[in-house]
């Protein structure tokens, strides 16, 4: 008998639970949702990036460029693109610490750049060439920079220093 009572309470309480389970009126919206974006398809895209607005270059500073550029011994042609390139170049070589900008020109004449001078390591007239053509307007790139070790240079420095002679004991006697 308490087997029947047993198996009787637990098939009424299976019943109740299906019954709360089922019983809508409690949750009216559960279904308009589901249905409402049963339709629906998402798709994801990445965002775009924004270019930002390159800021009006004026033939002032382009002129201005142009003698800055001079005095340094480079060439700038006479086009505003040519000055606005130069100074977007030499801006990138000055921030980048791989690259000693004093030690290179920079000419720009219709889109092509040269790049003049000496650099300590291959790496660094690598990253200046690479900093030249990720430049907006440039059309080509010619790197004629010589890669000089400072190593060397230092040490030939430091052997026409030293002239063998002994020191010099300057108002003491021996």
């Amino acid at each position: 008998m308490s087997k029947t009572l047993l198996g009787l309470a637990t098939i009424l309480l299976s019943a109740f639970a299906f019954a709360a389970c089922n019983d809508t009126s409690s949750n009216l919206n559960s279904n308009a949702n589901a249905n409402a974006n049963s339709g629906t398809v998402t798709t994801r895209t990445a965002p775009t990036a924004t270019a930002t607005p390159t800021p009006r270059y004026t033939e002032e500073q382009a002129r201005e460029e142009r003698e800055r550029a001079k005095a340094n011994k480079e060439t700038v042609g006479q086009s505003l693109e040519d000055a606005w390139i130069h100074t977007k170049i030499v801006a990138k070589l000055i921030s980048d610490t791989q690259t000693p900008e004093r030690k290179i020109n920079v000419d720009v004449v219709d889109g092509t750049v040269t790049l003049r001078g000496q650099v300590d390591t291959a790496a660094a007239k690598a990253e200046a060439e690479r900093l030249a053509k990720e430049t907006d307007g440039v059309k080509k790139v010619l790197n004629q920079l010589k890669v000089v070790a400072a190593k060397a240079a230092n040490a030939n420095k430091a052997s026409a220093t030293n002239t063998n002679k002994p020191p010099t004991m300057k108002g003491k006697t021996p």
